[in-house]
């Protein structure tokens, strides 16, 4: 767990400036690099902060993971089974900096039935739950959600990589990574609706964020909604808390908590 100082908000981009593509959104979020980028706020009271620098070194390790060790390119199939969390984001945002296509499960259904209708044949699985992807063909990664985890706690398919362990073996400078294709799928999430790379930054998720505005973020939705809810804040120069589905519903019952969550946080658009 990483946490950095908070920094007076940075000039915002302008609206017509979004970042047309991850590796763009990531010199954006890098610009100050000790500005706090991503909070996440879990079930269980655990909080993680990344700075924009921290996040970077984070999708960097994890992109040269999927590169080197599955080859991902514009035509692999990543399959994403982790629920919303802030670990979601960084190999959603690795996947998408390698020009794969996203697919994202329903961690709430069988295996069988997590996959969006007419989604394309996973070569990689990334899932905290590896046992129920065993028999899948996938290469599987096992993704161990707590902060401080150094390996995966529970049984390993054959074959299957510990990301805990795995991810930190990898450089903090991302290395050679193939051209995306912006006419092919980054996104096919459970709403049916699927999205080019070319228009994953562009498109608006609903948040509606102010530019340079630190953003309340709830993850009591589907996973493609937070996804699409972080890439838009993110996009705008802003910063984001996000909360994990039961804290969520928790500072709906208890609004002194809200409000101390959203001071603390020096929260402007919730």
């Amino acid at each position: 767990m990483v946490t950095s100082p908070h920094a007076r908000p940075s000039a915002a981009a302008a609206p017509d400036d979004r970042p047309s593509h991850v590796a763009d959104l990531l010199r954006l979020v890098v610009r100050e690099p000790g500005r706090p980028r991503l909070t996440w706020y879990g079930d269980d009271g655990e909080r993680v902060e990344l700075s924009g620098a921290v996040l970077e070194n984070w999708i960097n390790k994890t992109t040269n993971l999927l590169v080197e060790e599955f080859d991902a390119e514009p035509s692999t199939c990543v399959v994403l089974d982790l629920g919303v969390h802030w670990r979601a984001v960084v190999w959603a945002a690795a996947a998408w900096r390698t020009g794969a296509t996203l697919v994202v499960a329903d961690v709430g259904e069988t295996v069988s039935a997590s996959l969006p209708a007419g989604a394309p044949r996973p070569d990689v699985v990334v899932t905290a739950r590896p046992a129920d992807w065993a028999g899948s063909g996938a290469q599987l990664v096992a993704v161990a959600l707590p902060a401080l985890a150094r390996r995966f706690d529970g049984e390993l398919p054959p074959g299957s990589i510990d990301a805990a362990s795995a991810v930190m073996t990898y450089g903090d400078q991302l290395g050679w990574v193939p051209a995306v294709d912006p006419g092919t799928r980054a996104l096919v999430g459970s709403d049916g609706h699927d999205v080019e790379h070319r228009s994953l930054l562009t498109a608006r998720s609903g948040v509606a964020p102010a530019p340079g505005a630190r953003v309340l973020l709830r993850g009591d939705g589907t996973v493609t909604s937070a996804l699409r809810g972080v890439l838009d804040v993110l996009a705008c120069d802003g910063s984001l808390v996000l909360l994990s589905p039961g804290r969520a519903r928790l500072l709906d019952e208890d609004d002194d908590v809200r409000r101390r969550l959203v001071e603390s946080e020096r929260v402007t658009q919730a």
